[in-house]
């Protein structure tokens, strides 16, 4: 009934096909009839002007007044994922910032970091590495700095002026190398008092070790 009344036959089309917006395909209204651009998330849609279905989009009347028009919406809000403000689809991938990609799956979402975590030791051609933010890059990455200059770091990191003089960095503590009395943990860190990278270690015990079975009398 809807189709008949909304739905003229023959079809009156314009001649010239309407230029779409970025994203916005091409597709037949819903009569079947003329050429219309796609309506995208967030945009009116009715019977005839139908949403973007490529993108998983159909009209959602929930929120409407009787006999108007809806908003295009994906088909299960449950299986999108909101980020920022911005909906995502169940199995898209995307990239909040230039330092994570996220994978969006079943109304939630996991993400993992795309600038490598990794430690630079001081070694003799680099006595002073330092990790820094170099303009017009995402990820931060590792200098040699000349020892004039961490000289000068070293004595303000020490000064009693500078409330934070060091930004501390370091890595997590490892396992502890004993599975039962005690044993030590390692990490890489600058949390010392020249904010200089270095393998620390602590002692560490998981568990007592059992006590070893008194031996029998000869």
């Amino acid at each position: 009934q809807v189709c008949a009344q909304l739905c003229r036959r023959p079809c009156y089309c314009p001649w010239v096909p309407p230029h779409c917006p970025r994203g916005s395909p091409l597709v037949l209204d819903g009569c079947g009839c003329c050429k219309i651009c796609a309506r995208r998330l967030g945009e009116p849609c009715d019977f005839l002007n139908i949403c973007d279905q490529s993108q998983g989009l159909v009209c959602d009347y929930s929120s409407a007044p009787a006999g108007t028009g809806g908003t295009c919406n994906f088909e299960d809000d449950e299986e999108g994922c909101e980020v920022n403000g911005r909906v995502y689809r169940d199995g898209e991938v995307f990239q909040p910032s230039c330092k994570i990609q996220c994978h969006c799956s079943d109304g939630g979402f996991t993400c993992i970091p795309l600038c490598q975590e990794d430690v630079r030791l001081p070694t003799p051609d680099c006595p002073y590495p330092r990790r820094v933010e170099i303009p017009g890059k995402c990820c931060p990455e590792w200098i040699c700095e000349a020892q004039d200059q961490q000289l000068l770091r070293d004595a303000r990191a020490v000064s009693p002026l500078l409330r934070h003089p060091c930004q501390e960095w370091g890595t997590e503590w490892s396992a502890c190398s004993a599975t039962c009395g005690l044993g030590f943990a390692t990490r890489v860190s600058n949390q010392n008092r020249y904010c200089r990278l270095e393998t620390q270690r602590r002692l560490c015990m998981v568990t007592p070790c059992p006590a070893l079975p008194a031996a029998f009398p000869a």
